[in-house]
Parts: C-alpha cells; structure tokens; sequence
C-alpha cells in the first residue's frame, strides 16, 4: 500500500475511535455551541462592541471551536505511543508518516465538522454577515489552514507527554488562549498588560481576519499575519512532531 493509502486506513480508525467516544464529540463539537449561547444569551448586552454581538463574537468562537477538540486529538496521539500501537503498525509495516497524517487530517475534519454546526446555530440567533462567495472561500480557506497548523502542533504535543492524561491537560494553554484575544471582547477594552497581550498573541489577527472575511471587508493588515502565524505554528508543530515520533518510534 501506498503512504495515501496508509494515511486513509489511518483517518478511518481516528473518525471511528472520535465517534465512539462522546467526551470527543462534545467537546469537539457541541462545547463551542454551548460557549455561543452562554456569552450571547448571559453576557451579551454587557459588552458594547458597536455591533450585534452575535455578529462580532462568531468570529472568535469559530477560532475556539478549532481549539476545544485539541485536547483529544493530543490524549489519542499519546496513547498510541504509550499503549503499544506503533509497534504494532511497524510489525504491519504501516508507514510512520500516515499515522500521525491521520491524526492531523482527523483532527481538521472534526473542527471543520464543529464549525460548521457553529455557524448554523449562529445564523439561528441572527448572524447576518455581508460575506460574499469570495469573502466565505477566504474565512474557510483560513479556518482550515488554522486548523491544519493547530493540528500538527497539538500531535507534536501528544507525542511528547509523558502519558495521555498530561498530553490532554499540555493542549489547555491553547483552548484558553482565544478567551486572552479579541475573541469575545475587543483589546482595546482590556486593561494595560492584557491589552498588550491581547493584541500581538498569534489568535488575535487570525479573529480580526475572519472578522474581516465575514464582513466583506478584509484588510492585508490582519490577513497577512495570520497567514503567517498559521504557516508559522504548522511548520515548527510538523518539524516537532516529526523529531520526536522518530526518536519515541
């Protein structure tokens, strides 16, 4: 067989192990839905950001819901080292690339799956964005390449936990950073420090451009750092993958 071939036996198993495990799922795709509905319904008219907010924090919570499934895509990486897997794999002469391709592409189809079922539900609390056909190709181009860069990161640290149980709690810093950005409130609302923060943390342009997507009005300001802040994360998680399941494996 070949390596795609391998890689697609790879992403078969992942989508079935994801579907049997309904802390997965809710996590992955249902948790982002519950986050929209608690800030827009809770805390929505406290946050005066010149707009409806439903319409200035999907945005954010797209970006979040690539985030929240992080942490199973990491436990399942490290448990294939720990528990014996890829030994078995090399025995079946199954290519080393394709088991950590599947987890990545797994973990792309589940965000996407997720965001997908976010938007819905925001178009049902009245998200009425100005995106044309160009503007969405843009904003799902930009979540998928998050996705992919997010993903090889969250396998580089799944490979080097000690143990599933560290490998879920070292994805954590990712799934909170967003809520450290300009995903819920605007920076410039946030005190010295945090607002600093706020504004140069890699999630940040990567929300205003898919702000900017949704609106019609995407500015090379935003896009262009976030571009560069995806390739830039899915390089050093890919190299940083590759080097330690080469040294585990």
């Amino acid at each position: 067989m070949s390596a795609q071939s391998h890689s697609l036996v790879m992403l078969r198993r992942n989508a079935k192990h994801i579907a049997r495990n309904p802390t997965s799922v809710f996590n992955a795709v249902l948790m982002p839905i519950v986050i929209m509905l608690m800030f827009v319904y809770m805390f929505g008219n406290a946050f005066n950001v010149g707009v409806k907010y439903i319409d200035y924090a999907t945005p954010g919570l797209m970006l979040l819901a690539v985030c929240y499934g992080l942490g199973g895509t990491a436990t399942a990486v490290n448990a294939d080292m720990t528990k014996g897997i890829i030994n078995r794999f090399k025995v079946m002469d199954v290519s080393r690339g394709a088991v950590l391709t599947g987890h990545v592409v797994a973990s792309v189809l589940t965000n996407l799956v997720a965001i997908a079922a976010l938007v819905g539900v925001a178009f049902a609390l009245g998200f009425r964005p100005a995106a044309g056909l160009t503007d969405w190709l843009g904003a799902v181009g930009l979540v998928a390449l998050l996705a992919f860069a997010a993903g090889w990161f969250t396998v580089a640290l799944g490979l080097f936990a000690k143990s599933p149980e560290t490998a879920g709690m070292a994805a954590v810093p990712l799934v909170m950073l967003p809520f450290f950005s300009s995903a819920i409130v605007p920076a410039d609302k946030m005190g010295p420090g945090l607002r600093e923060f706020a504004k140069y943390q890699p999630f940040t342009p990567i929300i205003e451009s898919l702000r900017g997507f949704l609106n019609g009005t995407p500015t090379a300001g935003h896009v262009i750092p976030a571009l560069a802040w995806c390739v830039a994360i899915a390089l050093v998680g890919y190299l940083w993958a590759r080097s330690t399941f080469a040294k585990r494996a």
